[in-house]
């Protein structure tokens, strides 16, 4: 590069990186989410290899998963919140499009899949808890299995939850056309993110 090549790249640099433009072409809206995605990745990372080491360490067998909950239900969960995420995709697409009907439709099928999600989940922890499961004690071996099964669930229930508050609010404000497609989109990366963390949890905890 000449020097006057040099003295002609310096100012689209400061452009770009002044200020004035986002870097990687990303809004500070859509930057600031994935940060929180992957910090709050790292912590359910955390939750599940200490779920991990302590079942790894556990002087008492650990109990069968098929002992202790009803795989086909887990299955049923795991397809509404996957299906829930596929609704989600339509909606974000849609908004990009400019079709709010479409988008505010297929985010009120994600709102219906999440709720119904978190229904089948207090259904499985009243039942687990009239069998006796507590955070001190376990009828089926060592208590930390239940202590695991209530962090990581309900961790991640709180999650759903948040994400159920997040998608109401956006479809009031899609409603109202104050929504743009970038709030439709931010919704659906949280939403996915929490999607697939369960796709974790069911593989990890409820399967292996």
């Amino acid at each position: 590069m000449t020097q006057a090549e040099a003295a002609a790249h310096v100012p689209a640099l400061e452009a770009h990186w002044g200020g004035g433009a986002s870097p990687f072409g990303a809004t500070w809206q859509k930057t600031m989410m994935w940060i929180f995605i992957v910090t709050d990745g790292l912590l359910f990372s955390g939750l599940l290899c200490g779920y991990g080491f302590v079942r790894h360490v556990s002087p008492v067998p650990w109990p069968h998963q098929s002992e202790v909950f009803s795989i086909p239900f887990i299955a049923l969960m795991t397809f509404i919140l996957i299906t829930s995420s596929m609704t989600m995709g339509t909606a974000v697409t849609a908004a990009r499009l400019g079709d709010r009907r479409r988008a505010i439709n297929n985010l009120i099928f994600t709102i219906v899949g999440g709720f119904s999600f978190l229904a089948c989940q207090a259904y499985e922890w009243t039942h687990l808890i009239r069998e006796g499961a507590r955070l001190t004690g376990n009828p089926w071996g060592p208590p930390q299995f239940t202590q695991s099964f209530f962090i990581l669930t309900g961790f991640h229930g709180s999650h759903v939850f948040s994400g159920l508050v997040i998608l109401i609010i956006t479809v009031i404000r899609a409603a109202m056309g104050k929504t743009p497609a970038q709030g439709v989109e931010l919704a659906g990366l949280y939403w996915h993110f929490v999607d697939l963390v369960w796709v974790f949890i069911f593989t990890l905890f409820y399967l292996l």
